[in-house]
């Protein structure tokens, strides 16, 4: 069933259970519920037109509801045609009045069209995951782009697009990198990834971990936290890296590290983490063994060059949701996951809510930010001020019941001399 009116959604009856589900979440996001009530008393977003494009989760719903609480008129659609939860969507619009755009499963055709359903409300500020909404609006919405005061980007492959876009010239207002927060991407991208990467392989699969050879393409944050949870479960690591630092951290840590054509012949679980193109390429296909399972974390499937893998193959069946077995001339069988595109959001849930938490701090934080400092910033790529990342550091340990010690005057005193020494 879809709603014309207020959004674009499967089955607007799956409401009530979508608010169940998002309001389990809000439990684990003490402090986007701090910064919520803050927000509506202040009203620091009042009659500001929010366009959102993210992935349509009982966490990203926390966020929206704070967002409107602080007065923001938001629309929001998908920003991965696989990664919306259909009752999330459908609660968001029914339950709390938000449009929403975004249904599990669309085709391309349909997710541009919601893309641009949400760049139809003229927003006045940008909420992106990806990249994909600022793209558009300055490809084919570019009579939008006068009552953009700024926007803010959520995850490492939409920074890299963006400060293509600043280094080409081509950027028409200032938007900040929420990844680049260490609230986020220290937590969110290591912990996060890490754990519903992982997650989400059993779910779709039901393997044992334990004794099997996992390969992780990218020794970045997201792979860390990847290469951690697979050899906490039992799992031979080995990573593929092209940055001689990250590579050497790798090798510190305890993994094998090798060119991934090698390691295409050893593992028996290949996750990529790059944000860049064809990492898991032909030559890396024809190597792989019998059973192999391919994955991609990363926020685009062209991580893994399925043309090439369909050119490989002479059959292709789904055998379980989320897993399609290619079937090579030789008898070898090489399953692809949730068709390559993020595995956590396409097969699984996603981060844990507290997690996001932090996350979402930083887009509610910074869209108020934004709106605040929008006159004084350049159409660059700037991040989030050090001490907004703290302050959302400091709350969530108040959350959780963690206290700190604070430096005496003495010690503050030390820290900013420089006449102290043998």
């Amino acid at each position: 069933m879809t709603t014309s009116i207020r959004g674009d959604v499967k089955d607007i009856s799956l409401a009530a259970r979508g608010r169940g589900r998002i309001e389990w979440a809000a439990k684990d996001m003490p402090v986007l519920r701090l910064i919520r009530e803050r927000f509506t008393k202040d009203q620091p977003l009042k009659g500001v037109r929010m366009s959102g494009c993210l992935h349509i989760t009982t966490e990203t719903a926390n966020l929206a509801i704070t967002l409107k609480a602080g007065g923001a008129d938001l629309v929001l659609c998908a920003s991965n045609p696989l990664s919306t939860q259909d009752d999330v969507a459908a609660a968001l619009v029914n339950e709390y009045g938000i449009p929403t755009y975004a249904i599990k499963g669309e085709d391309e055709q349909t997710y541009y069209r919601h893309i641009n359903a949400a760049l139809d409300h003229k927003p006045n500020m940008t909420m992106d995951d990806g990249c994909d909404l600022v793209s558009t609006l300055h490809t084919s919405r570019t009579e939008l782009i006068p009552d953009v005061i700024g926007g803010m980007e959520e995850t490492t492959t939409g920074v890299i697009r963006l400060r293509s876009m600043e280094k080409s010239g081509v950027l028409k207002f200032p938007v900040l990198a929420v990844n680049d927060s260490d609230t986020k991407h220290l937590f969110d991208n290591r912990y996060g990834t890490g754990q519903s990467s992982i997650d989400a392989i059993i779910r779709a699969t039901n393997i044992l971990l334990a004794g099997r050879t996992v390969v992780v393409f990218g020794y970045g944050w997201c792979g860390r936290g990847v290469a951690s949870r697979a050899h906490g479960m039992g799992a031979s690591v080995i990573v593929t890296e092209v940055d001689p630092v990250r590579a050497l951290e790798a090798v510190m840590d305890g993994y094998r590290v090798m060119p991934g054509v090698e390691a295409a012949a050893l593992g028996d679980i290949f996750v990529t983490v790059t944000g860049d193109i064809n990492v898991i390429d032909r030559e890396h296909l024809e190597r792989m063994k019998d059973g192999a399972l391919v994955a991609n974390s990363g926020h685009f499937n062209d991580e893994i060059n399925i043309p090439a893998l369909e050119q490989l193959s002479v059959s292709k069946r789904r055998v379980r949701d989320f897993v399609d077995e290619y079937t090579y001339a030789d008898g070898r069988h090489i399953h692809l996951l949730a068709e390559g595109r993020l595995v956590n959001l396409s097969a699984a849930e996603g981060h844990p809510a507290s997690v996001m938490d932090m996350s979402f701090a930083n887009q509610a934080l910074g869209s108020e930010y934004m709106l605040a400092h929008a006159k004084e910033l350049q159409p660059r790529v700037y991040t989030l001020p050090a001490e907004l990342d703290r302050e959302i550091a400091r709350l969530k340990l108040k959350a959780m019941g963690v206290r700190i010690d604070t430096l005496t005057t003495e010690q503050e005193t030390y820290l900013n001399s420089w006449e102290s020494g043998t």
